[in-house]
């Protein structure tokens, strides 16, 4: 090796670059229509009246643990039309479309990051058609719901998105709290991996606060950025390798009691998958059903839910050749029969409640 190999400290372990795409440049080739834009803004000022108790429908979030196969995903988008407009006096209902998974070791990292599930990791094609799929979605009056992951990636797509999560693996970071300080809609704080709440409460009052950080511009240039804060961050609980499920009356009268500590509106989102049903999805249903009663006993605690749904339930490998359509091939899912069933429940769950 030569001397001047030896005293190289930059990009040693990079071993390949490709140009990305700008954000700008894909906002221009994909434009948010009129009707799309409609379509956010309107689910967004309704969940910001939700989560701030302006409004007492139930926030559902559902859909599949990730997309991979837009076809099925737009297929399942008509079903959440259908639902929404059956329950919209008690419910307001928006599609799971998460394009990022995070990882603890290996793995398919998602639609955006591999495509094709090949390897080939095409990002900007990624990009391009998890767009492309918000842009029929939201001119289709489907309101959407993902999981910011990468700190790059809003910028591509979050325009066309009425809310976001940040995931147990990131609640604890500095990076996504500032994030969601300066992000357009309401974003989800979930608990941390061992079950444990006050991070979660922590980043919701931090990511209220006003923020500066350096980024990405829509042009693709390197900036500092301030934000304002956002009001519409809360808690989800979403279980935990510690505490187990979480979604109990103790859990959620710990958390009201600290969100209350800490001046912040008492209201919080369960996830009745993950944690919660014990990674079970057979169990998401029976999480919904406890959820459900003590909404119809007059909860006003549990602004909404979440669920991981498909056209088929289960889970399986993914394989080309032999893949089911409408199956994840991530965390297993309930079926569209067992979620219509439990949208059934909570919008009686919620006239039982205005009765009282």
């Amino acid at each position: 090796m030569s001397e001047e190999k030896k005293l190289t400290t930059d990009d040693t372990r990079i071993l390949r670059k490709k140009p990305l795409l700008t954000p700008a440049y894909l906002l221009d080739e994909l434009p948010a229509s009129e009707t799309a834009r409609k379509t956010v803004a309107c689910a967004r000022a309704v969940i910001s009246d939700i989560l701030n108790g302006k409004d007492d429908r139930l926030l559902v979030i559902t859909g599949p643990c990730s997309i991979n196969n837009i076809e099925a995903a737009e297929e399942y988008a008509r079903f959440v039309k259908d639902l929404s407009a059956r329950h919209s006096g008690e419910l307001v209902i928006l599609m799971r479309t998460y394009f990022e998974k995070p990882r603890t070791v290996v793995g398919w990292k998602g639609l955006i990051n591999d495509p094709f599930i090949d390897g080939t990791f095409q990002i900007n094609r990624g990009l391009t058609i998890a767009r492309r799929l918000l842009c029929n979605l939201a001119e289709a009056g489907v309101a959407t719901a993902t999981e910011f992951l990468d700190p790059i990636t809003p910028q591509f797509i979050s325009d066309l998105v009425a809310y976001g999560a940040i995931g147990a693996r990131t609640t604890e970071s500095q990076i996504h709290r500032e994030l969601a300080s300066g992000m357009s809609m309401p974003i989800g704080f979930k608990n941390g991996t061992d079950g444990s709440t006050q991070v979660a409460v922590d980043a919701v009052s931090a990511s209220r606060h006003s923020h500066w950080f350096p980024s990405v511009t829509k042009d693709g240039v390197v900036a500092i950025f301030e934000t304002e804060g956002n009001h519409d961050t809360h808690v989800i609980l979403r279980g935990g390798t510690t505490t187990g499920p979480n979604y109990g009356d103790e859990f959620v009268n710990d958390v009201v009691a600290r969100l209350n500590k800490a001046g912040l509106p008492p209201y919080i989102i369960i996830d009745c998958s993950h944690g919660n049903s014990k990674k079970d999805f057979r169990r998401q249903p029976l999480v919904a059903r406890e959820l459900a009663a003590r909404i119809a006993k007059g909860s006003r605690a549990i602004a909404g839910v979440m669920l991981e749904s498909n056209l088929v339930e289960g889970r399986q490998d993914y394989d080309p050749a032999h893949c089911v359509y409408g199956k994840s091939i991530t965390d297993a899912c309930i079926n569209l029969e067992d979620t219509a069933a439990i949208c059934e429940d909570l919008a009686d769950a919620v006239r039982e409640r205005r009765s009282h």
